[in-house]
């Protein structure tokens, strides 16, 4: 279920970069514009470890760009996303602007809050996967589990606190579920 659309009408990607830069943040889904409050500390927390983890990562085996939120990611006429985290490997940088990227990254990553979680798992999620996304990865706070879409391959898994992290976008990164969600 989507939470209500703050707009009156159907927005463009162009209409919503002429609105007046935040905070607060937007998200414009098919045309609807969306704002969330501002995440909690554990799902800020949970944004820099993986910022750290997989930032270290991609700068030492120099494999394209990591970007955190608030980064725009342009993916329709009408729909531009925000995700937790995303990666575009150096062959894709091409979709790369000054804004953020026109395009499909290689890997996103959200996190779910409680306001926004619906929203992640439905229609953000249709889009990432329609919209030519790699792959995928949800960090559950609550029951501190990771879900994993592969979207071409379509493979759904779901890792635990005793599972290992690793994606063929990013050879040669593993990280350990437990130490991700470590306190």
């Amino acid at each position: 279920m989507m939470p209500p659309s703050a707009t009156a009408y159907r927005m463009t990607a162009g209409e919503f970069f002429q609105l007046p830069g935040g905070p607060p943040y937007f998200q414009l889904i098919d045309g609807d514009l969306y704002m969330s409050p501002s995440p909690r500390r554990y799902h800020q927390h949970l944004s820099m470890r993986l910022s750290l983890l997989l930032g270290n990562h991609v700068e030492a085996h120099d494999a394209g760009v990591l970007y955190a939120a608030p980064s725009d990611v342009v993916l329709g006429p009408d729909t531009v996303l925000e995700p937790d985290l995303y990666f575009v490997s150096r062959e894709r940088a091409g979709i790369l602007t000054a804004q953020g990227a026109e395009g499909a990254p290689d890997l996103v990553i959200e996190i779910l809050s409680p306001s926004t979680a619906s929203m992640d798992l439905g229609r953000k999620r249709e889009i990432y996967a329609a919209s030519g996304v790699r792959e995928m990865w949800v960090f559950a706070p609550e029951t501190r589990t990771v879900e994993i879409y592969r979207f071409a391959e379509n493979v759904d898994r779901i890792l635990r606190e005793g599972d290992i992290i690793e994606s063929p976008i990013l050879p040669g990164f593993a990280a350990a579920v437990a130490d991700v969600f470590r306190d």
